[in-house]
């Protein structure tokens, strides 16, 4: 029988302990509303880890590829604050180098206005 006071893997913790009592992991599993395959990594990261292991950890890589360079995100900024009314296809069409290269910009927050990144460029 494992124990945890941590809610965030409190539901995880639940589904081991379940398992063990009625001696059958398809059953829990099924009860419970998750995966045999989840189960068992549960298990392996308890067995290698401890219970402390549940907890999420973050696996994403990061992607340079989407990175812009800080210029043209400075260049973004400034203008998205100066021009907030501006909607994204104004904005690019405004910022971008020359009329060939046109550049693809996602709304974000940052600081109470809003600002555009590039997510990919023509």
């Amino acid at each position: 029988m494992y124990q945890t006071n941590n809610p965030i893997i409190k539901h995880k913790v639940g589904l081991l302990n379940f398992a063990e009592e009625l001696h059958n992991v398809s059953k829990a599993c099924k009860i419970m509303g998750v995966s045999r395959d989840t189960f068992y990594r549960y298990q392996e990261l308890v067995n290698d880890g401890g219970i402390d292991a549940l907890i999420n950890q973050n696996r994403r890589v990061p992607n340079v590829k989407n990175r812009v360079d800080e210029q043209i995100e400075s260049a973004v900024v400034e203008y998205a604050i100066e021009y907030s009314a501006h909607g994204q296809h104004r904005s690019s069409t405004r910022v971008s180098q020359s009329p060939k290269k046109k550049y693809k910009f996602k709304n974000k927050k940052k600081l109470g206005c809003s600002y555009f990144v590039r997510l990919s460029m023509h």
